[in-house]
């Protein structure tokens, strides 16, 4: 936790396109649900909490984030 990332989602049609891709943040808490097992990626059970420098949070799987670009 903690590490700065930037949100990058290329899909266009995606309804959080607009609202995130290209946003940095700091991942403030990690989460775990069931994803995982239904997918087969285990990497998908995780779900990491994003905190934006306008105090906001998001949630997002590990496709969705990428190191910041600074």
């Amino acid at each position: 936790m903690g590490s700065r990332v930037r949100v990058d989602i290329p899909d266009e049609t995606d309804r959080d396109h607009d609202r995130y891709h290209g946003v940095h943040g700091t991942i403030v808490e990690t989460l775990e649900d069931e994803a995982g097992a239904v997918t087969g990626d285990e990497r998908e059970a995780v779900i990491y909490r994003v905190k934006f420098e306008s105090g906001k949070t998001a949630d997002f799987r590990w496709r969705d984030l990428r190191p910041p670009l600074e």
